[in-house]
Protein backbone atom coordinates (compact mmCIF):
# COMPACT_ATOMS: atom_id res chain seq x y z
CA UNK A 1 0.00 0.00 0.00
CA UNK A 2 1.31 3.44 -0.94
CA UNK A 3 1.91 5.67 2.06
CA UNK A 4 3.10 9.26 2.43
CA UNK A 5 5.25 10.42 5.34
CA UNK A 6 5.32 14.25 5.49
CA UNK A 7 8.82 15.75 5.62
CA UNK A 8 7.60 19.08 6.99
CA UNK A 9 4.24 20.52 8.00
CA UNK A 10 3.93 22.50 4.77
CA UNK A 11 5.66 20.74 1.88
CA UNK A 12 7.23 17.43 0.89
CA UNK A 13 6.61 13.76 1.70
CA UNK A 14 8.54 10.51 1.45
CA UNK A 15 6.66 7.76 -0.39
CA UNK A 16 6.76 4.10 0.55
CA UNK A 17 4.97 1.00 -0.71
CA UNK A 18 5.70 1.37 -4.41
CA UNK A 19 8.39 0.20 -6.84
CA UNK A 20 8.45 2.84 -9.56
CA UNK A 21 10.51 0.61 -11.84
CA UNK A 22 7.51 -1.69 -12.30
CA UNK A 23 4.30 -0.93 -14.22
CA UNK A 24 1.74 0.92 -12.10
CA UNK A 25 -2.00 0.40 -12.23
CA UNK A 26 -4.45 3.29 -12.50
CA UNK A 27 -5.23 3.28 -8.80
CA UNK A 28 -1.55 3.64 -7.91
CA UNK A 29 -1.10 6.45 -10.43
CA UNK A 30 -4.10 8.32 -9.02
CA UNK A 31 -2.87 7.83 -5.46
CA UNK A 32 0.49 9.33 -6.38
CA UNK A 33 -1.13 12.17 -8.30
CA UNK A 34 -3.30 12.99 -5.28
CA UNK A 35 -0.24 12.85 -3.05
CA UNK A 36 1.62 15.22 -5.35
CA UNK A 37 -1.22 17.73 -5.23
CA UNK A 38 -1.27 17.54 -1.44
CA UNK A 39 2.47 17.58 -0.71
CA UNK A 40 3.80 19.32 -3.89
CA UNK A 41 7.02 17.27 -3.92
CA UNK A 42 7.36 13.52 -3.40
CA UNK A 43 10.55 11.65 -2.52
CA UNK A 44 11.08 8.01 -3.50
CA UNK A 45 14.04 6.27 -1.82
CA UNK A 46 15.97 3.18 -2.98
CA UNK A 47 14.64 3.31 -6.53
CA UNK A 48 17.55 1.93 -8.58
CA UNK A 49 15.96 2.21 -12.00
CA UNK A 50 17.15 2.58 -15.58
CA UNK A 51 16.61 5.61 -17.79
CA UNK A 52 13.91 3.73 -19.69
CA UNK A 53 12.09 2.94 -16.44
CA UNK A 54 12.51 6.56 -15.35
CA UNK A 55 10.86 7.77 -18.56
CA UNK A 56 8.10 5.16 -18.36
CA UNK A 57 7.26 6.21 -14.80
CA UNK A 58 7.24 9.90 -15.75
CA UNK A 59 4.92 9.28 -18.70
CA UNK A 60 2.26 7.85 -16.40
CA UNK A 61 1.70 11.45 -15.28
CA UNK A 62 1.91 13.30 -18.59
CA UNK A 63 3.74 13.69 -21.87
CA UNK A 64 7.49 14.27 -22.03
CA UNK A 65 8.53 17.92 -22.13
CA UNK A 66 11.76 18.28 -24.11
CA UNK A 67 14.11 20.73 -22.35
CA UNK A 68 15.02 23.68 -24.62
CA UNK A 69 18.62 23.79 -23.38
CA UNK A 70 19.28 20.10 -24.14
CA UNK A 71 19.70 19.26 -27.83
CA UNK A 72 20.34 15.53 -27.31
CA UNK A 73 16.80 14.62 -28.35
CA UNK A 74 16.40 12.43 -25.29
CA UNK A 75 13.64 12.87 -22.72
CA UNK A 76 16.32 12.30 -20.07
CA UNK A 77 18.26 15.48 -19.35
CA UNK A 78 21.63 14.72 -17.72
CA UNK A 79 22.96 17.20 -15.15
CA UNK A 80 26.62 16.31 -14.61
CA UNK A 81 28.46 18.90 -12.53
CA UNK A 82 31.52 19.39 -10.35
CA UNK A 83 31.58 23.21 -10.32
CA UNK A 84 27.92 24.26 -10.08
CA UNK A 85 28.24 27.75 -8.61
CA UNK A 86 26.57 30.33 -10.80
CA UNK A 87 25.11 27.88 -13.31
CA UNK A 88 21.52 28.81 -12.38
CA UNK A 89 20.39 25.94 -10.20
CA UNK A 90 21.72 27.75 -7.13
CA UNK A 91 18.94 30.30 -7.34
CA UNK A 92 15.28 29.87 -6.46
CA UNK A 93 13.37 29.07 -9.64
CA UNK A 94 10.64 27.05 -11.34
CA UNK A 95 11.69 25.04 -14.36
CA UNK A 96 11.54 26.71 -17.77
CA UNK A 97 8.92 29.36 -17.01
CA UNK A 98 10.19 31.24 -20.07
CA UNK A 99 8.26 28.72 -22.20
CA UNK A 100 4.74 29.46 -23.38
CA UNK A 101 3.77 26.14 -21.79
CA UNK A 102 6.14 25.42 -18.89
CA UNK A 103 6.40 21.80 -17.74
CA UNK A 104 3.89 20.59 -15.16
CA UNK A 105 6.41 18.57 -13.21
CA UNK A 106 9.95 17.30 -13.01
CA UNK A 107 11.30 13.93 -11.91
CA UNK A 108 14.94 14.10 -10.82
CA UNK A 109 17.00 11.03 -9.95
CA UNK A 110 20.38 10.83 -8.21
CA UNK A 111 22.89 8.71 -10.17
CA UNK A 112 26.23 9.84 -8.68
CA UNK A 113 26.79 12.09 -5.66
CA UNK A 114 29.62 13.91 -3.90
CA UNK A 115 30.67 12.69 -0.47
CA UNK A 116 29.01 15.70 1.09
CA UNK A 117 26.77 18.52 -0.15
CA UNK A 118 24.52 18.89 -3.16
CA UNK A 119 21.20 19.03 -1.32
CA UNK A 120 18.09 20.46 -2.99
CA UNK A 121 15.37 22.61 -1.42
CA UNK A 122 11.77 23.18 -2.52
CA UNK A 123 9.42 25.96 -1.47
CA UNK A 124 5.64 26.17 -1.21
CA UNK A 125 4.58 29.15 -3.32
CA UNK A 126 0.98 28.94 -2.12
CA UNK A 127 2.31 29.99 1.27
CA UNK A 128 4.54 32.63 -0.30
CA UNK A 129 1.42 34.21 -1.79
CA UNK A 130 -0.55 33.83 1.43
CA UNK A 131 2.24 35.59 3.33
CA UNK A 132 1.69 38.83 1.41
CA UNK A 133 -0.46 41.59 2.84
CA UNK A 134 -4.03 41.51 1.45
CA UNK A 135 -3.55 44.76 -0.46
CA UNK A 136 -0.37 43.39 -2.05
CA UNK A 137 -2.18 40.17 -2.96
CA UNK A 138 -4.85 42.21 -4.74
CA UNK A 139 -2.19 44.14 -6.64
CA UNK A 140 -0.36 40.96 -7.66
CA UNK A 141 -3.63 39.34 -8.76
CA UNK A 142 -3.79 41.90 -11.58
CA UNK A 143 -0.12 41.86 -12.62
CA UNK A 144 1.73 40.00 -15.36
CA UNK A 145 5.47 39.36 -15.70
CA UNK A 146 7.82 38.80 -18.60
CA UNK A 147 9.84 35.55 -18.46
CA UNK A 148 12.98 35.31 -20.60
CA UNK A 149 15.60 32.54 -21.00
CA UNK A 150 18.42 35.02 -21.70
CA UNK A 151 19.64 35.20 -18.10
CA UNK A 152 19.79 31.41 -17.70
CA UNK A 153 21.52 30.79 -21.02
CA UNK A 154 24.01 33.61 -20.45
CA UNK A 155 25.00 32.05 -17.12
CA UNK A 156 25.57 28.70 -18.82
CA UNK A 157 27.69 30.32 -21.55
CA UNK A 158 29.73 32.20 -18.94
CA UNK A 159 30.45 28.85 -17.28
CA UNK A 160 31.85 27.44 -20.51
CA UNK A 161 28.83 25.67 -22.01
CA UNK A 162 28.58 25.98 -25.78
CA UNK A 163 25.20 27.42 -26.68
CA UNK A 164 23.89 29.64 -29.46
CA UNK A 165 22.13 32.35 -27.49
CA UNK A 166 20.59 34.05 -30.50
CA UNK A 167 19.17 30.82 -31.91
CA UNK A 168 17.69 29.92 -28.53
CA UNK A 169 16.16 33.39 -28.16
CA UNK A 170 14.58 33.09 -31.60
CA UNK A 171 13.17 29.66 -30.78
CA UNK A 172 11.99 30.72 -27.30
CA UNK A 173 10.98 34.39 -27.30
CA UNK A 174 9.95 35.93 -23.96
CA UNK A 175 6.64 34.77 -22.50
CA UNK A 176 4.20 36.72 -20.37
CA UNK A 177 2.59 34.92 -17.43
CA UNK A 178 0.40 36.05 -14.53
CA UNK A 179 2.25 36.99 -11.34
CA UNK A 180 -0.29 34.91 -9.43
CA UNK A 181 -0.95 31.50 -10.94
CA UNK A 182 -4.12 29.60 -10.07
CA UNK A 183 -3.46 25.88 -9.86
CA UNK A 184 -5.90 24.20 -12.29
CA UNK A 185 -6.42 21.17 -10.03
CA UNK A 186 -6.42 22.64 -6.50
CA UNK A 187 -7.82 26.09 -7.33
CA UNK A 188 -5.23 27.67 -5.01
CA UNK A 189 -3.22 30.81 -5.78
CA UNK A 190 0.58 30.61 -5.97
CA UNK A 191 3.12 33.39 -6.44
CA UNK A 192 4.63 32.78 -9.88
CA UNK A 193 7.77 34.91 -10.25
CA UNK A 194 11.39 33.80 -9.96
CA UNK A 195 14.80 35.43 -10.29
CA UNK A 196 16.06 33.06 -12.99
CA UNK A 197 13.54 34.08 -15.64
CA UNK A 198 11.49 37.14 -14.74
CA UNK A 199 12.84 40.36 -16.24
CA UNK A 200 10.06 42.82 -15.39
CA UNK A 201 6.48 43.38 -14.33
CA UNK A 202 4.41 44.47 -17.31
CA UNK A 203 3.14 48.06 -17.27
CA UNK A 204 5.26 49.21 -14.33
CA UNK A 205 8.06 51.73 -14.57
CA UNK A 206 11.67 50.79 -13.94
CA UNK A 207 11.62 52.28 -10.45
CA UNK A 208 8.39 50.47 -9.63
CA UNK A 209 9.93 47.22 -10.83
CA UNK A 210 13.06 47.86 -8.79
CA UNK A 211 10.94 48.31 -5.68
CA UNK A 212 8.39 45.52 -6.09
CA UNK A 213 10.16 42.67 -7.88
CA UNK A 214 12.83 42.01 -5.20
CA UNK A 215 10.11 41.85 -2.55
CA UNK A 216 8.19 39.25 -4.55
CA UNK A 217 11.33 37.29 -5.40
CA UNK A 218 12.33 37.11 -1.73
CA UNK A 219 8.95 35.81 -0.51
CA UNK A 220 10.30 32.31 -1.26
CA UNK A 221 13.02 32.56 1.38
CA UNK A 222 11.04 31.89 4.56
CA UNK A 223 12.26 28.51 5.93
CA UNK A 224 8.75 27.54 7.05
CA UNK A 225 7.78 27.34 3.35
CA UNK A 226 10.64 24.96 2.53
CA UNK A 227 11.79 21.34 2.63
CA UNK A 228 15.40 20.22 2.16
CA UNK A 229 16.41 16.86 0.70
CA UNK A 230 19.69 15.09 1.35
CA UNK A 231 20.11 12.89 -1.69
CA UNK A 232 21.16 9.27 -1.78
CA UNK A 233 21.93 7.36 -4.97
CA UNK A 234 18.61 5.86 -6.04
CA UNK A 235 16.50 8.71 -4.67
CA UNK A 236 13.97 10.23 -7.08
CA UNK A 237 12.17 13.51 -6.42
CA UNK A 238 8.92 14.31 -8.26
CA UNK A 239 7.64 17.84 -7.91
CA UNK A 240 4.73 19.90 -9.16
CA UNK A 241 6.34 22.80 -10.99
CA UNK A 242 3.20 24.95 -10.79
CA UNK A 243 3.07 25.82 -7.05
CA UNK A 244 6.75 25.30 -6.15
CA UNK A 245 10.22 26.67 -6.63
CA UNK A 246 13.47 24.82 -5.96
CA UNK A 247 17.12 25.56 -5.21
CA UNK A 248 20.14 23.30 -5.81
CA UNK A 249 22.79 23.98 -3.18
CA UNK A 250 26.13 24.53 -4.94
CA UNK A 251 28.39 23.51 -2.05
CA UNK A 252 30.34 20.64 -3.62
CA UNK A 253 33.39 20.13 -5.84
CA UNK A 254 33.08 16.40 -6.49
CA UNK A 255 31.02 14.96 -9.33
CA UNK A 256 27.24 15.08 -8.98
CA UNK A 257 25.27 13.38 -11.75
CA UNK A 258 21.49 13.64 -11.89
CA UNK A 259 18.99 12.48 -14.52
CA UNK A 260 15.82 14.52 -15.01
CA UNK A 261 12.63 14.01 -16.99
CA UNK A 262 10.10 16.83 -17.24
CA UNK A 263 6.46 16.28 -18.14
CA UNK A 264 3.42 18.20 -19.30
CA UNK A 265 0.09 17.46 -17.65
CA UNK A 266 -2.45 15.49 -19.72
CA UNK A 267 -4.50 18.07 -21.64
CA UNK A 268 -7.73 16.77 -20.18
CA UNK A 269 -6.51 17.92 -16.77
CA UNK A 270 -4.46 21.03 -17.59
CA UNK A 271 -3.39 22.55 -20.90
CA UNK A 272 -0.29 23.83 -19.11
CA UNK A 273 -0.71 27.53 -19.89
CA UNK A 274 -0.43 29.53 -16.63
CA UNK A 275 -3.68 31.32 -15.77
CA UNK A 276 -4.34 34.11 -13.31
CA UNK A 277 -7.20 34.60 -10.83
CA UNK A 278 -9.60 35.67 -13.59
CA UNK A 279 -8.62 32.77 -15.82
CA UNK A 280 -6.63 35.10 -18.08
CA UNK A 281 -3.32 33.92 -19.56
CA UNK A 282 -0.35 36.11 -20.36
CA UNK A 283 -1.21 35.95 -24.06
CA UNK A 284 -4.65 37.42 -23.30
CA UNK A 285 -3.47 39.93 -20.70
CA UNK A 286 -4.58 43.55 -21.01
CA UNK A 287 -2.43 45.68 -23.30
CA UNK A 288 0.59 47.19 -21.60
CA UNK A 289 0.04 50.76 -20.51
CA UNK A 290 2.71 53.41 -20.62
CA UNK A 291 4.64 53.56 -17.36
CA UNK A 292 4.57 56.81 -15.42
CA UNK A 293 7.04 59.11 -17.15
CA UNK A 294 8.08 60.90 -13.96
CA UNK A 295 9.37 57.60 -12.54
Amino acid sequence: MIEFQPMTANIGAEVSGVDIGKPLDEEQVQTLRDGLLRHMVLFFREQHISDDEHVAFAKRFGTANMPPMDTSGSAVHVLDQTDPKGEGGDQWHSDNTFMKVPPMGSLLRAVMLPEVGGDTLWANMYMAYDSLAPWLQRLCDDLYAEHDLTMSVTKAIDKGHRMDLRAMQEKNPPSVHPVVRVHPETGRKALYVNRSSVTRLIGLSRRENEALLPLLFDAVRDPQFQVRLKWRVGTLAFWDNRPTQHYAVADYTQRRKMHRVTVNCPEGIDDGVPKGPDGVTGADAPAEKAAARYL
